[in-house]
């Protein structure tokens, strides 16, 4: 699996080490399959080990969704979770990242189409403003009215995709917020960079329009409406409509300037060099 996703794929090596210059502290560092030394020595007592620790009833959540009965669903669960043993919780303390005080930077040269992407720190998913980070990833890369498809894709011609997202490498302790380009032929990651840069400072300097707000709602609408269809996501669909409706123009603006700075970005390029000449190599 190693191999497949980042060591012969140009961008999964990338973004492996673009996560690793953005976090010097925090275990989201480390890739989540291991480095290949890692995997070179893993033995299956260290798996079993890793089994008994965490696999257990006190660290478990079981939901049942659907038209069933507690007392014909409760036996069943008993019979294969009810023989695991009792232990107490591991212990989940994690080491929190400390703020980046300057921009960090991976490059990687070689024989692979060239990539670009930038990263900035926000809080975890249980930030109040979540819902703002989610409006803001809407804005800027949902669909073709996205400004990112506009600006880089439609406009500019030096993309041939773009897009903004929260979420990497997870969301559950604070993680980056990232943006992420592909250059048309005749255009550099950098070009791309400087244009992402434009469309931020747009965002931190003007307030979206009224029809971009209306917009983001009405697919914050539609998402609820789909997500209604799926009882495991009833709750939380409600619950993420209600706060994406509430979100304002000054909250985007707001969030946009805390979180959009030189100093709190990381960035990672792949530059394509011929292929008679290339070399893997990174420099942060």
């Amino acid at each position: 699996e190693r191999r497949m996703r980042t060591d012969s794929n140009p961008v999964g090596r990338l973004v492996e080490q673009f996560i690793t210059a953005s976090f010097q502290a925090h275990p989201y560092q480390r890739p989540t399959v291991g480095w290949m030394s890692d995997l070179h020595t893993f033995s299956a007592t260290d798996a079993r080990k890793f089994f008994d620790q965490y696999y257990i009833p006190s660290n478990m959540v079981v939901a049942v969704v659907g038209d069933v009965k507690a007392s014909e669903t409760i036996p069943i669960i008993e019979k294969y979770f009810g023989r695991l043993p009792t232990k107490p919780k591991p212990d989940e303390r994690t080491t929190t990242e400390p703020a980046q005080n300057s921009e960090r930077r991976v490059v990687l040269r070689g024989a692979a189409q060239p990539f670009y992407i930038e990263g900035y720190h926000r809080p975890d998913y249980l930030s109040p403003d979540d819902a703002v980070y989610d409006a803001i990833s809407d804005l800027m890369s949902n669909g073709r009215t996205s400004r990112l498809y506009r600006a880089l894709v439609r406009d500019k011609k030096i993309a041939a995709f773009a897009a903004g997202f929260s979420g990497l490498p997870g969301n559950k302790y604070p993680h980056l917020f990232s943006f992420y380009a592909v250059p048309v032929p005749g255009h550099t990651p950098q070009e791309l960079g400087e244009a992402i840069h434009a469309e931020i400072e747009r965002l931190k300097k003007e307030d979206i329009t009224d029809d971009e707000l209306k917009m983001i709602k009405t697919r914050a609408k539609a998402d609820l409406i789909r997500g209604l269809g799926d009882n495991s996501g009833l709750a939380q669909q409600l619950a993420i409509y209600q706060s994406r409706y509430k979100v304002s123009k000054v909250d985007i603006r707001r969030v946009a300037n805390q979180t959009f700075t030189d100093n709190n970005r990381t960035v990672g390029i792949n530059e394509t060099l011929k292929a008679s000449s290339a070399t893997q190599g990174g420099a942060q």
